[in-house]
């Protein structure tokens, strides 16, 4: 009996390992690797920021019998962070064209447009920017009482209709655009500040 139990024993133990050993044949060891993605999105909006150099052109002149005239620059700079970049236009603030002193006024330059601009005749005054529309390359020099020249300008458009003096295609940082205004008088304009507004609008493409 001793030795039949012991037998059973040893069989029972081989099997064991015989089932073990098919086992590792049978169901062998992998290793998988899984994989998932993220997408991270940040929209950013677009900004624009529009200044001039000091908000006041100052033409102050001392009119003679044959007329002198005064030109001075503003300097408009637009930042913006668009990628299509921007849209520079120019227009009356006020919707009347001519500047203005109580009741005496120097009318904005007739017979003259973006596209075909003209010279400045006594007792008027416009706007340019050297290189755009019909202005011609310049450039353009500030004056102070000097003689009317036959450099060209426009009247600043009506408030409903502002001109588009630039449009850019990426972002911008500190372009620059320069507006000259001119002013040509003579002694039959009477003494005075006359003063008008302009309206620079930069907006995103």
């Amino acid at each position: 009996m001793k030795t039949k139990t012991l037998f059973t024993r040893s069989k029972v133990v081989a099997a064991s390992l015989t089932f073990g050993l098919l086992a590792v044949l049978v169901f062998p060891f992998t290793v998988e690797a899984l994989t998932t993605t993220t997408t991270i999105s940040s929209t950013i909006g677009s900004a624009i920021n529009v200044f001039t150099t000091s908000g006041t052109v100052n033409l102050n002149s001392t009119p003679t019998g044959a007329g002198v005239q005064t030109t001075a620059s503003d300097t408009v700079t637009v930042s913006t962070n668009n990628s299509a970049g921007y849209t520079l236009s120019l227009a009356e603030t006020t919707g009347s064209s001519a500047l203005v002193s109580g009741g005496n006024s120097i009318p904005a330059i007739t017979g003259s447009t973006f596209a075909s601009p003209t010279a400045l005749s006594a007792n008027t005054w416009g706007y340019r920017v050297d290189g755009i529309g019909g202005f011609g390359a310049g450039p353009t020099t500030g004056a102070s009482n000097a003689t009317i020249g036959t450099t060209t300008y426009a009247p600043v458009p009506a408030t409903g209709a502002p001109q588009t003096l630039k449009t850019t295609g990426t972002t911008a940082t500190n372009d620059v655009t320069t507006v000259w205004y001119s002013v040509a008088v003579n002694t039959a304009t009477p003494s005075g500040t006359y003063t008008n507004s302009v309206t620079y609008t930069a907006t995103t493409n």
